[in-house]
């Protein structure tokens, strides 16, 4: 009996190294960095790194491109309401001597105040 038992343990034993080879084999090709596994994650980490940069060039474009519209339309702002202040202004000319007077632009009753169509009289000022 004790002999039966030994060839069960010798081959069990056997079992678990040819076992233990196969996956020492199959783990070597899984991590192998040119053909398994390894290389693909490799391939997508470089490729994580780069993203990453490229998504933080954009950011900062982005950035650069927002100051750049806010001090366009800070400008362009200002121009706007020098105009309307000018145009105002042209509604308190005399006429020039021999020239018939401009017709007056029509009255807009729903316009708000301090919009350039609207002179300075229609305002009540």
């Amino acid at each position: 009996m004790a002999l039966i038992a030994d060839i069960l343990l010798v081959a069990g034993a056997l079992g678990a190294a040819i076992y233990c080879l196969v996956l020492a084999r199959r783990l070597r090709r899984f991590n192998d960095l040119e053909s398994g596994m390894g290389g693909a994650i490799a391939t997508l980490s470089a490729q994580v790194d780069d993203m990453t940069r490229a998504l933080d060039g954009a950011r900062e474009a982005a950035h650069a491109s927002s100051a750049s519209l806010e001090g366009v339309t800070a400008r362009a702002e200002g121009a706007a309401q020098r105009l309307e202040l000018m145009v105002a202004a042209l509604h308190d000319l005399p006429p020039a001597h021999g020239t018939q007077e401009p017709a007056q632009p029509e009255s807009r009753d729903d316009a708000p105040d301090g919009f350039f169509w609207r002179s300075r009289r229609e305002a009540g000022a």
